[in-house]
């Protein structure tokens, strides 16, 4: 057989360092002298690394390009339009939009042109509006002010013949001093019905609830994901106990503590307890290795960076291979003799701690392959404590055995003797690791915007990959390694049912069918070429005190999104989990549903000026009102955002945010629901 000489820190140790910056886009603004009288106002764009934001030029109907806006120009005119200059924006077709875009990583640069028309009275001011996203979530496209006086003009210009007068060439917009809750006192439920706010309703609904909606406690995805991470390392581990590296050493070790303590039952019992210490130290160290090596702030972008996800793609498609019997992975065999070697050379704990690592080294052939995707798979949690927790899943499975055994010694004639089952718990493993690698290239393809893997053929994979492993559970396709079957075991026919019956569900989801257990792992249902119509949502509201006020006179509570028109995110969601039935009827049976677009660009009848944090900001925009309320309010930007609120504004459930499971959303609906009855 052919060895292949392979570790697993190769892989997984492929990073690079993220930075974790206050300001996602930072901006530098300047003049330069464009001769002939003229001005550049030059906007250089910094972007935190793993964001990217869109370029000047976007289709209708796509994302927020990059765009400038004046709010009083004296003493100059605006001359082209604004654009970027210097780096070309990168263009990618975008699935979710249907659309080629063009964004831009790391920085770029932009420049609008003004014909100076009176240097003594030059005076401008505006901004700069810029929407940034990852893969996660995207920024709404927040002002960045900037303004020039005279002072700034470069020394070198010459405006020649000029005559104009404090009034010539002059924008302005009058800001209004407000609590950022100015409207008319006349709201429109959006049913026609004319609905009167006080001044009074309209602070409360206005007033933050950040205190309120952090004692209700996070929303606990968090948490169900690191119960999840722990869950997959047990059943991996036990999974391992079952391959042909590990198997075999059950009772070898176990019998090994029995013999060299003749004497002391007692003292096997306590080596073997030791030794099963050991090997949970051992794998919980790897897993803080890897923390340390990615850190906190990586973890959170490898969910969703296209080159992780690739390398982890890569990884698994490996492992799968090796486990089909194409090659053995392997550790050099100068590691394995060290081991042993050491603990020829100690006694005591050590002994039996190096006795443990010996046993990683052996077994890694089978248990690798385990290893490397749970890694992968608690990294692209996010959470700097998943990779240690599911090792230490994956070990606690792992040393239970040689505890108990040596405990119960009597238990090792039960197990069942080694042969050829083992080399098919391979295979079969190597299948679900075939398909578990999909995974990994889905958010590659989506992030990426590449439009290789949509839904319908991943799907079409999956329906391949099963099929292929019920057949061969049926003993219909041999593989590497394989004994002939002579007849089909009760518990392997029982596998192959499910398997099968598993693929056979499969299918509808090609038209279109939600198939809700798995739908966080498959594509979004907006990537289907093909899909079943599904009903629209009912009344929607996107004006927060018309959605309030109706709230109000029906005794409904609210369910408020934040979402954007460029979002992605947003649009996966409204395409999984609002678009599913239960959800859909929930929703519109029980609640006032108002959905505020952060980022959208109708002009307020007047600018307002809010404080924030001792910093004057200017509202120009219904996007810029809503992103206030969200800011103002609940403590956060991120979109897609979802709060179940009273008619008073108060919470009464914790947030959500971008989860495509529908049950983890049904429940989300229901507590808060729940206590708005109460």
């Amino acid at each position: 057989m052919k060895k292949i000489t392979i570790t697993l820190f190769g892989f997984l140790f492929l990073s690079t360092a993220f930075i974790s910056a206050q300001d996602i886009v930072t901006w530098n603004f300047s003049l330069e002298d464009a001769g002939n009288g003229e001005v550049n106002i030059i906007a250089k764009a910094s972007v935190q690394q793993g964001w990217y934001m869109y370029d000047t030029k976007i289709p209708d109907g796509g994302p927020n390009p990059t765009m400038i806006e004046f709010d009083k120009i004296t003493g100059a005119e605006t001359v082209g339009e604004f654009q970027s200059v210097g780096k070309k924006a990168t263009v990618k077709h975008d699935e979710i939009f249907g659309m080629e875009l063009g964004i831009f990583k790391d920085d770029a640069q932009f420049v609008q042109r003004l014909r100076v028309t009176g240097k003594a009275n030059f005076s401008v001011e505006g901004n700069v509006r810029a929407q940034a996203c990852n893969d996660q979530t995207c920024t709404p496209p927040l002002p960045v002010d900037f303004s020039f006086s005279p002072s700034d003009l470069p020394a070198s210009l010459t405006v020649a013949g000029s005559t104009s007068t404090a009034e010539e060439g002059t924008v302005t917009a009058t800001p209004v001093e407000t609590d950022g809750a100015a409207e008319p006192e006349e709201i429109i439920s959006g049913q026609g019905t004319p609905v009167s706010l006080t001044g009074a309703d309209r602070d409360q609904l206005w007033s933050p609830v950040i205190e309120e909606l952090n004692a209700l406690g996070a929303d606990d995805n968090a948490d169900a994901s690191l119960w999840s991470i722990f869950l997959k390392g047990l059943l991996w581990g036990f999974a391992a106990l079952i391959t042909p590296c590990v198997w075999p050493m059950i009772p070898i070790t176990v019998s090994f503590f029995l013999n060299r303590n003749k004497k002391s039952r007692k003292k096997a019992i306590q080596d073997a307890t030791i030794y099963g210490l050991s090997i949970i130290i051992i794998y919980v160290t790897l897993g803080l290795i890897i923390t340390a090596i990615f850190g906190a702030a990586a973890l959170n972008n490898i969910a969703t960076s296209p080159v992780f996800n690739l390398i982890f793609f890569a990884l698994l498609i490996t492992f799968a291979f090796s486990f089909m019997g194409a090659f053995e992975i392997v550790l050099p065999s100068s590691w394995t003799n060290k081991m042993d070697n050491k603990v020829d050379s100690t006694t005591g704990f050590i002994s039996l701690f190096f006795m443990a690592f010996t046993l990683a080294l052996v077994s890694f052939s089978c248990t690798g392959p385990i290893i490397g995707w749970l890694l992968v798979d608690a990294a692209t949690q996010g959470n700097f404590l998943a990779p240690a927790l599911g090792m230490f899943g994956f070990a606690f499975a792992l040393a239970i055995p040689f505890t108990l055994f040596a405990i119960f010694p009597s238990w090792l004639k039960t197990l069942p003797k080694s042969g050829s089952w083992l080399n098919s718990v391979k295979v079969v493993l190597g299948f679900i690791v075939l398909a578990v690698s999909l995974k990994f290239l889905s958010v590659a393809d989506l992030s990426g915007g590449w439009g290789i893997l949509n839904r319908d053929i991943f799907l079409a994979l999956w329906i391949v990959i099963f099929g292929l492993l019920g057949f061969y559970l049926l003993g219909k396709i041999k593989m590497h390694g394989d004994s002939e079957l002579t007849h089909i075991p009760l518990f392997r026919l029982f596998l192959a049912i499910l398997t099968l019956a598993f693929t056979v569900y499969l299918v509808p989801g090609l038209w279109g069918a939600p198939l809700k257990p798995i739908s966080s792992i498959v594509p979004p249902l907006s990537t289907q070429d093909f899909k079943l119509a599904h009903k629209p949502m009912g009344q929607v509201f996107n004006d927060y005190e018309a959605g309030m006020a109706y709230a109000a006179q029906t005794g409904k509570p609210v369910l408020l999104e934040f979402g954007g028109h460029g979002c992605v995110n947003c649009h996966k969601m409204d395409a999984t989990v609002l678009a599913d039935d239960q959800v859909r009827e929930l929703i519109d049976g029980e609640f006032v549903f108002i959905v505020l677009m952060v980022d959208e660009r109708t002009r307020l009848p007047e600018t307002i000026e809010v404080d924030e944090n001792g910093r004057t900001s200017k509202l120009r925009t219904v996007g810029d009102k809503w992103s206030y309320l969200q800011r103002h309010k609940f403590g956060t930007q991120s979109q897609p955002f979802y709060v179940v609120i009273d008619q008073q504004g108060k919470p009464l459930s914790p947030a959500h945010a971008y989860d495509e499971s529908v049950d983890s959303y049904i429940e989300f609906l229901h507590e808060g629901l729940k206590n708005f009855r109460k």
